[in-house]
């Protein structure tokens, strides 16, 4: 059921905001002209895949965890997208490709191998990553894997309809924040 739920909302929700992103598109393609980043990412049954994302840093920056990455490598308009999340619309077609959920764990890249190992213990990969969750609404990002880990597993042991719900709309009214950078 969950798996439907994203298709309709994905599909639903790209028509209506097609504007918006087809505006944020051209603003940073006039800062950069290079608007979307992909970055390989590990998804169900550890399959690798390409997640695509409105760009906020800038060209060049270092395929790493964003918190590995300081805070003047973010453009002053990719700060306002990650502030509200908009930085991640593209990833709706993710969601309608098959490659994640709405709701899941944040899809990791395949070098942080420490949240890897925890992930595979508590057995979180036989899910769709997500795009929002619970760790994201609480602040909790991938600085700390045992914790994130923990908290992915919390979630989807417990999810169902009504959560999928409370967590998307807790994202959409502001809970949590983006992947923080390192402050230097």
């Amino acid at each position: 059921m969950i798996r439907i739920t994203d298709i309709l909302i994905s599909f639903f929700a790209l028509i209506i905001l097609l504007p918006l992103i087809f505006l944020i598109y051209f603003l940073i393609y006039l800062q950069n002209k290079s608007p979307i980043f992909k970055q390989v990412r590990m998804g169900k049954n550890m399959k690798r895949f390409t997640l695509i994302k409105f760009r906020t840093m800038n060209i060049g920056t270092e395929s790493l965890a964003t918190h590995l990455i300081d805070d003047t490598k973010v453009t002053n308009f990719g700060g306002i997208l990650r502030k509200t999340k908009l930085d991640e619309l593209p990833q709706l077609w993710n969601v309608l490709r098959g490659d994640m959920s709405l709701v899941g764990p944040r899809p990791c890249l395949p070098s942080q191998f420490e949240l890897i190992d925890f992930r595979q213990k508590y057995d979180l990969y036989k899910y769709l990553p997500g795009i929002t969750g619970l760790a994201q609404i609480n602040g909790i990002d991938m600085s700390d894997p045992i914790l994130l880990a923990n908290t992915d597993y919390k979630m989807m042991k417990n999810l169902n309809l009504k959560k999928y719900f409370y967590y998307l709309l807790l994202t959409f009214f502001g809970s949590g924040f983006g992947d923080r950078v390192k402050r230097i």
